[in-house]
This record gives structure tokens, sequence and C-alpha cells, in this order.
């Protein structure tokens, strides 16, 4: 546990770090939209490219990771489909928990797969983002407008604005580079590598100063229905596929990582365009991040606990 609270420990700081540069408006909340577009368009492709062009794709074993995630994820949706009734009455608030539930902050997950797994961590991250999120961004899309609150022109501009995602684009052209034999040559591999060492740091500062805490005033079930998913539910499932699948130590521990990350905080830019219930959204960024704290040393630890 102690050497688990050590890795994550400084991931947490930087995050806390930006919720009090939130408060003392430091610097003014200008400056950290703009960071936030610099970090995204930038930094975070760079280093998704100069790790993915690089990588010795042979350190990890990526199909049985990529097909445990993908499956739980499916999984996941259609259930909450099945039981938004149950769940949720009110489509925008269940479009809050539908997105509470499926969407993962990169962040977080690739500076805490960096800090347990190394090089073979960050590899293992790095794919599993290529993958997860366009299928976490589709299902997100089509939630929307199977719950009648954009109609087809949202899903049309939602999949093109897809296609334009810097994550995205980052991945593919980190992947083709590596997969062609050209990988980066000259300046480029050390130009790429210092830039993306910004990405994360600087980025789980910003996690911080987007959180809000006064949204997590009056929550209701919803809300802990989310949480009890992302940090309950989804890792259980996580745990056991993995270990009936029989991955190994790092495919395993970046599923479940991943499985159990907060919410992204785009997650509430979506729930204001698309009609949903953004207070509530704003909340369950907020609480599932500072409840991650707390939780994942915990998954982690028990994940290295087992035979």
């Amino acid at each position: 546990m102690l050497a688990v609270s050590h890795a994550l420990g400084p991931l947490f700081l930087l995050i806390l770090t930006g919720v009090v540069l939130r408060l003392l408006r430091f610097p003014d909340p200008p400056f950290w939209a703009s960071a936030e577009r610099f970090i995204y368009f930038l930094l975070f492709p760079a280093m998704l490219v100069s790790t993915l062009a690089t990588a010795d794709f042979s350190q990890v074993a990526f199909t049985g990771m990529i097909s445990l995630l993908t499956t739980l994820l499916l999984l996941l949706a259609a259930a909450l489909w099945l039981l938004r009734h149950r769940l949720e009455p009110d489509s925008a608030s269940f479009s809050s928990l539908f997105q509470g539930a499926l969407r993962f902050n990169t962040y977080v997950g690739l500076a805490g797969a960096a800090a347990l797994y190394g090089d073979a961590g960050i590899t293992a991250a790095a794919v599993a983002i290529a993958v997860m999120v366009p299928l976490v961004n589709i299902l997100c899309v089509l939630m929307f407008v199977a719950s009648d609150n954009h109609g087809a022109a949202g899903l049309w501009r939602a999949l093109k604005a897809l296609t334009r995602n810097p994550l995205l684009l980052a991945c593919a052209a980190g992947i083709a580079l590596n997969l062609s034999g050209i990988g980066l040559p000259g300046w480029s591999q050390d130009t790429l590598a210092l830039a993306g060492r910004a990405a994360l740091p600087l980025g789980l500062i910003a996690v911080g100063v987007a959180l809000q805490p006064k949204a997590l005033r009056g929550t209701g079930n919803t809300f802990w229905y989310a949480c009890l998913i992302k940090f309950g539910v989804l890792p259980l499932l996580a745990l056991l596929g993995g270990k009936l699948l029989g991955l190994g130590s790092v495919e395993l521990g970046v599923v479940v990582l991943f499985a159990a990350l907060p919410t992204a905080t785009s997650a509430y830019i979506l729930a204001r365009q698309m009609g949903g219930n953004a207070p509530l959204m704003a909340a369950i960024i907020t609480g599932q991040t500072l409840l991650a704290m707390a939780l994942l040393p915990l998954w982690i630890t028990l994940l290295n606990m087992l035979p």
C-alpha cells in the first residue's frame, strides 16, 4: 500500500494544486482556458506520438487487454440503457450517470500507468486510449441521440468532431510511424519527448482547476450510482475478467486502473452541448476525482496482493 501511495500520491497532489490555484484565482481563469487547449492540442498529442512511435510493442500483449476493456464498456453501456428507467427516469440526469460510468480521465490514466509500470505501462495505456476514446465517445453520443435529446444532427456533428480528435490523430500517427519502421528520425524524437514531459504535470493541474467543489452540494442517488459503478462494479469485473484471461501484470494493472479512473472533465462540455444535466455532471466529475485519490490506491494494492 505504501509503495502504491508513493507512486500515485504525487499525481493527486498535482490535482489538489490545481484546486488551490482555482480558489486563489492564480493565474486568472482565461489563462487556464488557453492552457487546457494547449495541453489537449499540442502537449498531450506530442507525448502519445513520442510514446507510440518508439514503443517496443513486444513488451505488452495487447489483445487480451483491449478485448476485455472493449467488452466491459459495451456490456456496461447495454446494462445501463436497459436499466435506465429504474436508475434515473429523467433522461437528462441519466445521461450524466451514463457518462459518469463510462468516461475516463486520460491524464490520470496515463500518469498512473507511467508511475506504476514505467515505459511498458505508458505503452499499454496509450494503446488503451487509442481504442477506448472513440468507443466511449460513440457510445455516449448514441446514448444522447437514443434519448432524443439532440437528434441525428447531433450524432453527425459529434462523429465529425471525433475524426478531428487530437488524441486519436496522435495515436494513429504514432502507431503508423512505429509499424512502418520510420519511427521518429533526427531531432523529432527528442523534441516530441521534451514536449510530452510537460503534458502530464500540466494536465493534472488543469484537472484540479476544472473541478467544481460547489457542485457537490445536494447530490442525490444518481451521483452515488455513478460512483458505485466507477469504483466498485467496473474495476471488480475488470479484475475478475483479467484473471480469467490470464493477463500479465502490466496488462491487468492497466485494465484495472482504467476501469477505476474518474470521469473526464470533457463530459461536462458534452452534457451542456447535447441537453444533459450539466450541474449533475459537474458534481460527478468533481466527486469521482476526489474519491479516486483514496480508492485508486486501494484497487492497485488489492491487485498486487493477489497471486
